[in-house]
């Protein structure tokens, strides 16, 4: 699966990937609960929150032990291998199993992130919404998989999801079986732009919290970007 794939050590000090500013927000009901019942509440947000439930007792596709503890934000880094599309596929995830996904610049970040808005926009027949990003930057270094020079694409860098997402898994599982931290391309909807996956949480080191962005539907597939300050 993986003949013809350059398999590169690199580092990267700074990448970044965008995260729905609402999961950075203390929870609702917390404010709204005496404080002689918050531990109540703490079990249900145990009972029911993937990532704790996957911590505890793994998912479908991750053993439990995979996750990481007691680093600046392990919560995050876990959350995104615990949650998955559970009736799909990502380019290199499949339903039992999430990745980190991130860019080598914001720009290439916001192009991923407006094109997979913009796709569950139009599914649902109404291009109006307004969502707020917070980025959040990671480093990484070792052994991944390198698809950025190749001579000719192969199909789980093709632009079309149903065509490349099958195939970006079967490379993903060929890369997490050789012990890759992740994989490196080019990205698909962002010309010129680079993507790195993780394949394991552990690959993802020193994350820190960035910018804030917000993005605006108004009718028309083609949204307005601003930054904004945040608090």
């Amino acid at each position: 699966m993986l003949d013809g794939f350059p398999i590169v050590r690199l580092a990267e000090p700074r990448t970044v990937r965008l995260v729905s500013t609402a999961r950075l927000r203390p929870p609702v009901l917390a404010q709204l609960v005496p404080n002689d019942e918050l531990d109540a509440l703490f079990e249900i947000e145990a009972a029911t929150s993937g990532r704790l439930v996957g911590q505890s007792r793994g998912t479908q596709a991750l053993d439990p032990n995979e996750f990481v503890y007691g680093i600046p934000h392990a919560n995050f880094i876990n959350a995104s291998f615990a949650y998955a599309r559970p009736r799909g596929l990502n380019r290199f995830n499949g339903p039992g199993r999430g990745a980190w996904y991130a860019a080598l610049a914001v720009e290439t970040a916001l192009a991923e992130v407006i094109f997979h808005m913009t796709r569950e926009l139009a599914d649902v027949g109404d291009s109006h919404a307004v969502v707020e990003y917070a980025e959040m930057h990671a480093s990484f270094a070792g052994e991944f998989l390198d698809l950025r020079e190749l001579e000719q694409a192969p199909p789980c860098l093709d632009p079309d999801p149903a065509i490349s997402y099958p195939h970006g898994n079967a490379v993903a599982d060929a890369a997490r079986a050789r012990g890759l931290n992740g994989i490196i391309y080019p990205s698909a909807r962002h010309p010129g732009g680079v993507c790195l996956t993780a394949l394991s949480p552990h690959a993802v080191q020193s994350v820190a919290q960035g910018e804030v962005w917000r993005i605006t539907w108004n009718g028309s597939p083609t949204p307005t970007v601003e930054l904004v300050n945040w608090g």
